[in-house]
This record gives structure tokens, sequence and C-alpha cells, in this order.
């Protein structure tokens, strides 16, 4: 076939026709279509030839324009599709121009068009008739005007291929219409309407039935060689015969799911009556009564407890599953009955294993452990291990919650631990009120729920750092259920009935004593975790850290090998924290190296020199500070306390000779810290004045006193000793011995003053590898009180005086 009879033939606008054969037909006049049309834009899908279409105007100056050609001889308008990225949903109101328009589209008459009022949109009916494509425009306002050109399809009857053609997508609309019934009927009146013959007008037809998009159907409509336009429908069938296909899969699986649902109610529905009719099964509300009740019988309930559940259990059986009521009563009963209501567990009273215990969970502690196997040996005695309410204080890392652990598993009873930390809402110690949806007992009823025993080993940790806000205070909720004599009746808001908290053994955890309230401090036995020495460390390292990793980390001992030199100078350089948290970290980063290492050579078993330590951890953390801080007149070491742990830190003083006398001080210092500061000045002064009447330092120099590590706020008044010796060393110009360190508050008059945390202090000085150390007078009983594996190779001095202090040093 040529491509001259592939094509349409343009009609011009006369009464006479010429047919495709050259034979002349006369046709009628309204037939005749006119060379220039007016322009409906179509903003959602193009129509095809050979239909009838309704049309929906709703533009002003498109209904005036339909409704002056419906008057008129020639009813004809050229629908033509909006380009889709023209389309603004947004401003519908903007004409539409003619460059918004494909250039191809469909002569329509007009059949009929009504409009029920003015402001109502038009109802059109529309008889498509030919193809056309625009030569021109002829104008914009007030509608598109075009000059436009016909296209009508040549007889194609004789084409075997187009029949071909013809008969699959006849079957790809028989296909259709299987998996969507509801393009039946119309898919029906296509095949009644076309056949073989026409194969143009059948791929029109089958493209419109599609929900393929604007721009697939408009390349449709724009293809003016048959065959072409056929093979496009054809796959455009295929495409809608696949999402059918999926759809019917889809509501298939739905269906069968819904199906399944349904049999298995109506069986559940069944298997209830049948059970009810034999009495081997009750209703879902004398069920859950019937589930209560067993429970109940192996509690021992008081007197206030039975009264109200027996109340809620009247009231359950009286509601109806439906009403809302039913579940928040089923909920409340469920908790009251759940409660270990006198149930007990069995202690063990052997201070034997408690003692295995300790010493396999912990290292050194010593002090500690025997605080706590004092606290067993009082309850082994009374018969009771109850009303102990003990308080774990120490830096982060040193084993308070894992001793908390230890102590639970050591008496044989439940171990539950919670948080405090960051709660501001007194409803999580106390409850939430019923009333509230998805209220919930308190987190103390919840660990007796989890416990399933009244007696269990409760540990609250991070009790330092609690806070308040307007949802209440939890420090004061926490008075009740950590006194004993209130805890016996403790009252959870949601539980609303009194459950006795006595026998519970309560741990607290903190990390200092000075933001915990007075009145809850009261409440506790008070034991203090200072931290470990170098030794400890290298023990606790051995006998647990290296073990734990190397299991996690899947190696055996003898494939990795860290010898106590190199454990030594890690915990030099990279951990000397009181805890062994950062140690733990090292060693976990060495192992996790070597594991890759292994994987990478091949290698069976590695042993770590000191050589590679900085290459596996990096620069060292900590440095010898003695290698920047040669001993010199005006520096000084002193010994200082901190949340973390001990720490040491230098005094640093340096005169300017102005001739006048004066004193400042640097590095972020507290009030008290500035006071203790200018006490030592007036007395480190006034002591020179004694010692030297015509000595003039002080008046002659501006004296400026820094604490290093300046971004670190300090404050407290243990260092006045420091600072004033300090000070004299720089008045002398003699500097003080190397390798001491001191502590202690300064008076006035000279006296030097008892300080606190002696025992962290020291820990601090062994690690600075402090040989000599002055300690207050009145400490000397704190200091003789540390084991003797602290003290081991420091040689103390207790003054009680400054000027003895001098003696020392100087």
């Amino acid at each position: 076939m040529s491509e001259q009879e592939n094509r349409a033939e343009i009609v011009d606008e006369k009464s006479e026709e010429v047919s495709p054969r050259g034979e002349e037909t006369i046709v009628l006049a309204r037939q005749v279509l006119p060379l220039r049309l007016q322009i409906v834009p179509l903003v959602n899908r193009p129509f095809f030839p050979k239909m009838m279409v309704p049309i929906v105007v709703e533009e002003a100056r498109i209904k005036k324009m339909i409704g002056e050609l419906v008057e008129s001889e020639s009813k004809h308008i050229g629908l033509v599709s909006v380009r889709p990225h023209e389309q603004d949903p947004t401003q519908p109101s903007i004409p539409i121009k003619s460059k918004d328009i494909y250039r191809v589209g469909v002569v329509g008459e007009i059949v009929q068009a009504a409009q029920a009022t003015p402001d109502a949109p038009m109802q059109c009916v529309v008889a498509v008739r030919e193809r056309f494509q625009i030569e021109s425009v002829v104008r914009e306002e007030p509608t598109i005007m075009v000059q436009v050109k016909y296209l009508i399809e040549t007889d194609m009857s004789v084409n075997e291929e187009l029949k071909a053609y013809s008969l699959a997508i006849i079957d790809g609309i028989k296909e259709l219409m299987r998996l969507s019934p509801l393009f039946k009927e119309e898919m029906t009146l296509l095949l009644s309407r076309s056949n073989v013959n026409e194969p143009g007008r059948l791929a029109d037809f089958a493209a419109s039935m599609t929900t393929a998009s604007v721009d697939e159907l408009q390349d449709i409509l724009e293809s003016f060689n048959i065959p072409e336009r056929v093979r496009k429908v054809l796959l455009l069938l295929k495409k809608e015969i696949e999402v059918s296909k999926l759809q019917v899969k889809i509501s298939k699986q739905i269906e069968e799911r819904l199906s399944k649902q349904q049999r298995e109610f109506f069986l559940r529905e069944q298997l209830k009556e049948i059970k009810k009719e034999l009495g081997i099964s009750k209703e879902g509300k004398e069920a859950e009564i019937e589930r209560f009740k067993q429970r109940l019988e192996k509690l021992t309930l008081t007197e206030e407890a039975q009264q109200r559940i027996d109340e809620e259990m009247e009231k359950l059986a009286l509601m109806e599953p439906a009403s809302p009521e039913f579940n928040v009563s089923r909920t409340y009963l469920d908790w009251l009955t759940i409660l270990p209501w006198g149930v007990f567990t069995k202690d063990n009273y052997d201070i034997n294993k408690a003692q295995r215990v300790l010493d396999q969970d912990h290292f050194g502690l010593e002090d500690v452990k025997q605080r706590i196997l004092e606290f067993l040996s009082v309850g082994i005695m009374k018969g009771n291990i109850s009303g102990s309410i003990i308080c774990f204080v120490g830096p982060p890392g040193v084993g308070k919650t894992s001793i908390g652990k230890s102590i639970a598993r050591s008496v044989g009873r439940q171990f539950y631990r919670f948080s405090v930390g960051g709660m501001r809402d007194e409803a999580e110690i106390k409850g939430h009120r019923r009333t509230y949806v998805g209220a919930l007992p308190g987190k103390f009823l919840q660990a007796m729920k989890v416990c399933k025993t009244a007696n269990p080993v409760i540990m609250i940790d991070e009790i330092d750092k609690l806070t308040t806000s307007f949802q209440g205070d939890p420090a004061a909720a926490l008075l009740e259920v950590l006194d004993p004599e209130q805890n016996r009746d403790f009252l959870d808001h949601y539980l609303d009935v009194r459950f006795d908290l006595s026998n519970v053994f309560f741990l607290c955890t903190a990390n200092q004593l000075d933001t915990i309230p007075r009145p809850l401090l009261d409440r506790m036995e008070v034991i203090k975790l200072s931290g470990y020495i170098l030794e400890e460390k290298l023990e606790i390292a051995k006998r647990f850290l290296i073990p734990k990793q190397l299991k996690e980390h899947g190696l055996q001992a003898v494939q990795l090998a860290i010898s106590q030199t190199v454990l030594k100078e890690i915990i030099d350089g990279y951990a000397r924290e009181p805890g062994v948290r950062g140690l733990e970290n090292q060693i976990k980063k060495i192992v996790r190296k070597s594991v890759k290492r292994m994987v990478e050579t091949k290698e069976q078993r590695i042993t770590i020199s000191q050589g590679e330590i900085r290459e596996l951890l990096g620069k060292k953390l900590f440095q010898d500070e003695e290698i920047y801080r040669k001993s010199k007149p005006g520096v000084v070491m002193g010994l200082a306390w901190t949340s973390l742990g001990g720490d040491t830190l230098f005094v640093e003083a340096t005169p300017v000779k102005t001739g006048n006398a004066g004193f400042k001080q640097t590095g972020q210092l507290g009030n008290v810290m500035v006071e203790s500061s200018e006490i030592a000045y007036t007395f480190a002064r006034s002591l020179l004045r004694q010692k030297n009447d015509k000595d003039r330092f002080f008046d002659e120099h501006f004296i400026h006193l820094h604490v290093p590590a300046g971004a670190t706020p300090k404050d407290g008044p243990s260092a006045g000793v420091t600072m004033a010796t300090a000070l004299y060393s720089l008045a002398l110009n003699k500097p003080v011995k190397s390798k001491l360190a001191m502590t202690g508050e300064l008076s006035l008059t000279g006296l030097v003053m008892p300080v606190g945390g002696i025992k962290e202090k020291t820990i601090a000085a062994k690690r600075a590898k402090v040989k000599q150390i002055i300690l207050p007078k009145q400490n000397q009983p704190d200091f003789e009180e540390l084991p003797a594996h602290i003290r081991k190779g420091l040689t103390p001095y207790f003054v009680s005086e400054f000027e003895e202090v001098i003696k020392i040093c100087l």
C-alpha cells in the first residue's frame, strides 16, 4: 500500500464531496465541514471521530460561542486537547491561548445544548466527525478561531495485514471485557458498531475505552497512518489488559483474605455456642472474672484490697462488654490481681556466698563490700532484709549499678532497675489517676508486676538528676517510697489501694550528693565509691574487661596477648578517670583493630607491644604535667574533688613590678575560691612582713594568680593552702619540692582547716605519681582509714598551721 493511500484526503468546503475512487457524491449542506472552526479546549482527554460525546462547558465565553452556533446553520466546533503541562488548576480563570493546545483535534457537530440557568454550566451533546490539523490561527479573542485542513480515512478493507491487527484488537477488547465487567456495555456497543473492514475507526473506539494518559491518546489521534495507529492502539490495549489483570489479582487476594476472616469468625462463633451448650467454656466476661479469681487463689490480700476487688468484680459482672467502662474496669482488675500481694522470694542468708558473689563480680572496693555485708548480716540476724535504702555515690564507671546486681544475686532476690534521670512528672512515681485515657500505675508497681514478688531489689539510677516542672516534683514523691515508716502503706494514684513496699531492698545511685534534696538524702544510707587506682584497674582489666571483650569479639584468650606493661601505659596515658569505662573502651578499640588485622593478614596470634599503642589508640589523652611545669617559684600542685572523682590542679602565681601592690585571679574561679585566694594573699603578705619587716615584695608588685584549665569552672575552699604556698614561694623566689601535692582550707589567722574527699584526692595524687602529700591534721583519721594499697608509696604530712606547710615545702 502506498503512502498516499494510507493518508486521508482533504475535503474542501463544497456541497459535493470527492470519494477516494474519484466518484462524485451528493451530500447534505449540514454535512459540509467548514475550513474555519472555533475551538473548544478539552482539559481531560481528547475525543475520536465517529463518536457521540457529552461536554460540560463552564467558561462564559465558550458558552456564549456555543449558544450562537446553535442558532446558526453551521453547528460545527473544533475539539482540541490542552497540553498537560500548560494546565494550571490553581488558576482556572486564565483563558487558554492557541499556544496552549495541540495542533491536531476533531471537528464535532453540536446535537444538543442545554443550560438550566445563565450561571449554570452548559450541557452539550456533540457528534464527532473527522480529524483536522490546524494550519493557522485566525484570532485569539473572544474565542480561538483557526484555519484547518481535514484528514479523511481511505478504505483499508483490502489490506490483510490490517485485518489481522483488527482481529487482534477485537480479541484484546474481549479480554478486557472479561477482566473488567464495568465496561461491558461500552465494549459490546463498540464491537457491534465496528468491524475488521474499518480498522481506523476500530482503533479510535478501542483507544477511547482505555485509561491511557492524555499524551498517549493524543499520539493516537495524531497518527494519520492507519497501520501505525492500529499498532499503537494494540500496545495500549495490552497495557490495559495487564493493569486489569493486576487489579483482578489484588481484588482476589483481598476477597480471599476477607473470606478467610469471615469463615474464622463464623467458626469461632459456632465453637463458642457449642462450648456454651456443653458447659465447657464461659462467655468472654465470665472467662475474665474466672481468670481473676484463679489469680486471687495464690495471693494473700489485705482487707482493703479484698474489699476493692470484690466491688470491682460485682461491677464488672453487671457491665456489658460493649460498654466503654468495661475495658477500664477490666484493666483495673487486671492490675489489682496481677500484683504480688503477699508473695515473697525466699532470701539466701549465707554470708559466705554473698562474699563470694561480690568478690567474683568486683575487684577492690573492700570498704564498700564490708558495708554491704554488714547490711546483710543485720538482715540475717533479724530474719528479714527489709527497710534497707542504700545510696551508692561515686563517679561514672566505678560499678554502682553492677554492684546492685551482685547484691540481688547474693541474697537470691529479683532485680529491677530504672533510671529517674531527667524525670519531671511525679505521676511516673505515683501513677496516673484512672480518669485519664491510657492511665498506668507508677514505676514501683510496674516493677512489682515484672518481678512477681513483693520483696525484690529495686535500683533507682541517677537519683541526683531528678528535675522539677509544672507537672510536679518527683523527688517529693520519692519521699514516701523511700521512707521505711511510710512505704508500708504506699498509695499509688492509679491503684488507689495501699501496697506494702517495706520489704523491698532499695538501692540508689548518684554521681554527687549536692543535687539530692536534703529530706530525700536523710532517708538513705550513703556509701561512697571513690574510684580505682592504677593497680586496681590493672587487675580489673586482666580479670574482667579483657576476657569480656575477647568473648564479644569472637576471640580465644590465646589469640590476643596484652602484657601488664602495655596495660599500665594504657591506664596511665588513656584512662586516668576514676572509673573503668574509659579503660574498657580503649581495650575494645585494641581488640577490634586486632581482629581486623587477623582477618586481613591471617595471623593466628597477636601480641600487643608498647610501640604499637600510639598506632592503635592515637596520641595520649593524659600527659605528665610535671614535664611542662618543672619546679619553679610560684607553681604548686593542689588536689581537688569533682563529681567525677579526685583530680590534680596547679596554682600559678607571677609578679609584675609596678611599684604598687595589687592582686588579680583568673581561671574561672567560683565565689568561694575567690575568697580563699584573697585570704591566701592577705595571710602570705602578713606572714612575709612578720618574717622580714624590710621585705617590700608585695608592696611593689602586682600579683597575678591563675589556675589553669580556664574553661573548667572551679570552686571550693580546699585550695586555700595551695594558693598561699604559691604566693609565699613567689615572694621568697624559692620553688617547692617536686612530686608534692597539698590540700586544705586556710583561715585568715593561718590555721589549716579540714576538707572532704580525702580518698578521691589521695587516689588522684597516686595517679599523678605524687610522692609526698600535705593534708590537714584533722583529716589524719580519714587518711589512715584508706586501704593500705592506696596509701602505699605516699609520704603524708599532717599540718595544723600554715607555717608547718612552709617548712615542709621550702
